[in-house]
Formats: C-alpha cells, sequence, structure tokens
C-alpha cells in the first residue's frame, strides 16, 4: 500500500525539497489549492456559492514552531474573515482549522491553542457563520476534543471532525451525536499505528458506516466527509432511515476531487460544501490528499512524466 510510504513522506524534509523543487509540481497543487492569498480565493468562492455550493475554508500550514507562527496564523484567519463580511455569504462560507496552526504542539500548547482560535470562532459567529476543528493525528484528539466543548459552551455551533479509522472514534461519536453539536466524518488521513487504528480499508469502510449510523440517529447535524460513491449512497440511505429532511446533513469533500459530484448532490437538494483550502505553506495538504486516493497520486505521477 502506497498511502502509508506517502504519509511518511509528508514528514520528511529530504522529499518536501524534492517535490517542491519539481516543476511540473505547482500545477498539480493549483488542483487541489487554488490560491495563495485570500485575493486569489475570493474568485473561487463566488464561483463555487453561485453554482449552489457551500464552502468551508482552511488556510494550510502545520508545522508551527513558534508562538509568533501561531499568532500569525491567527491573524491569517481574521483576514480571511474580514473578506468573507464584505461577500455577505452567511453560513454558506464556514472555516476549518487546525489547531496545530495555532501551537498546540508547542510548550503550554493547549492554552496557547485555545487563546489563539477563540477570537478566529468569536469572529466568524459575528458575521454569521462559524468554526470546525479539524481532526489531526490520535496524541492531538484529547486536547482537540476539550477546546471544542470549552468553545461550544459560547459558540454552540463549532463543529469538530472524527475518523473512522480510530477504534476511539465509535465512543466518541455517542458522546457528540447530541442536540446542536456539528460533527464531520472522514476515513482518516494520517500515518497511524495498528495500535490505535484500523490499516485496511475494508476494516475503515465498516467502522466508517458504523459511526455515520450513531451520527444519523443521534440530535446533532451530521457532516459526511467522503468521495466514495458507495459510502455516499449508504449515508442517503441512513439519513432517510432516520427520517433527516436534507437540510439536516451535509455532504463535504475537496475541492479538486469529483466536481461533478459536488454538482450533482446540490442539484438534487443536498447541502454539498466544498473543503477549500488556500495558503503557501501547501506540502503537508498536498501529500495527504496524495495518500488518500491512488487516482490522485496517478494523476501527479503522469503529470510529471508528461512535463519529464
Amino acid at each position: 500500500m502506497l498511502g502509508p510510504v506517502i504519509l511518511a513522506a509528508s514528514r520528511s524534509d529530504r522529499m518536501r525539497r524534492l517535490i517542491s523543487a519539481a516543476p511540473v509540481t505547482k500545477q498539480v497543487v493549483d488542483r487541489f489549492i487554488p490560491g495563495e492569498t485570500v485575493d486569489d480565493i475570493v474568485p473561487i468562492v463566488k464561483e463555487l456559492t453561485a453554482k449552489g455550493l457551500e464552502l468551508t475554508m482552511d488556510v494550510v500550514g502545520e508545522d508551527i514552531t513558534t508562538p509568533e507562527q501561531a499568532t500569525a496564523a491567527r491573524d491569517a484567519y481574521l483576514a480571511l474573515i474580514d473578506h468573507l463580511k464584505e461577500l455577505e455569504l452567511g453560513e454558506r462560507v464556514e472555516m476549518s482549522v487546525k489547531l496545530s496552526m495555532f501551537g498546540q504542539a508547542l510548550e503550554g500548547g493547549h492554552e496557547l491553542a485555545l487563546a489563539n482560535v477563540r477570537p478566529v470562532v468569536e469572529a466568524a459567529a459575528a458575521i454569521g457563520t462559524t468554526v470546525t476543528l479539524d481532526a489531526e493525528d490520535h496524541t492531538t484528539l484529547d486536547s482537540m476534543f476539550a477546546i471544542h466543548e470549552e468553545l461550544r459552551e459560547d459558540f454552540p455551533q463549532t463543529g469538530c471532525v472524527i475518523q473512522a479509522y480510530l477504534f476511539r472514534t465509535e465512543a466518541d461519536a455517542r458522546r457528540l451525536a447530541a442536540a446542536g453539536s456539528r460533527v464531520r466524518l472522514v476515513k482518516g488521513a494520517y500515518k497511524e499505528p495498528a495500535e490505535v487504528a484500523y490499516q485496511q480499508k475494508h476494516e475503515i469502510d465498516k467502522a466508517y458506516v458504523r459511526i455515520l449510523r450513531i451520527l444519523m440517529e443521534g440530535e446533532g447535524y451530521p457532516m459526511i466527509g467522503s468521495h466514495d460513491p458507495r459510502l455516499i449512497a449508504i449515508a442517503q440511505e441512513l439519513a432517510h432511515k432516520a427520517g433527516r429532511k436534507l437540510d439536516e446533513y451535509e455532504f463535504q469533500m475537496l475541492y479538486g476531487i469529483r466536481g461533478e459530484e459536488h454538482l450533482r448532490l446540490a442539484a438534487e437538494g443536498h447541502r454539498m460544501r466544498v473543503y477549500t483550502a488556500y495558503g503557501t505553506d501547501w506540502y503537508g495538504y498536498f501529500m495527504r490528499r496524495l495518500a488518500e486516493k491512488p487516482a490522485n497520486l496517478r494523476f501527479f505521477l503522469r503529470s510529471m512524466v508528461s512535463k519529464g
């Protein structure tokens, strides 16, 4: 399986330099990350929302080594919110954040990340939208869930992400599937050990369905993060069985992957949110996109060969 190899490469400085230097890389990266600045991304926001889609915006960058970088990350999101305010799109455009970007891995990181993310959540609420806390590797999750719980005391619309490949996630889903919660379910895109996570695709898929059933039968708002046609069909079936209306759950997919499916689901009346990342520190995000799906890797390799 190439996925674990690619995920390992996502942490390699040598591979980062090699891939970043490849002439074709920018062309391929643009497929998944359509801009480096807020000004780059505003036309994308306008284009996608005009097509009936919704968005969640991610400023890429996780390798934070100083408190000053964490503060800069906070300010990047606040600048994004200023631009979204001008667009007057309300909850149609929300934000996704990784707490590592706000200093979670630094000394005193839990408190630092909370202090940095709170102004972002406050500013988002002020313009009628919200923030979802992305899940990262398993060692960070207790801190993420604690910050999520604290933020929800003042901003109950704050969402979080759970990952189907982790053994703990069914229990997390039962706890989170309460009234007012917003929970995005994904398969998982980090290299995790066999002690904490399923390693085989069929095991992850079965876990995904079990957890999705918990969320659909709960009282919260499920967000189905998947490009898998079979899982999308199962989600629709589970929603129907649970008596959910079309506005009581949503689908979420990545920018640059299965764009026609985005439009199909929106045309059928589903809420369809596109996870749209931008920024200059794209390497970790890009490598996880390659690891998630063999077709993404084939696309990259074909591009390298054709431009060689």
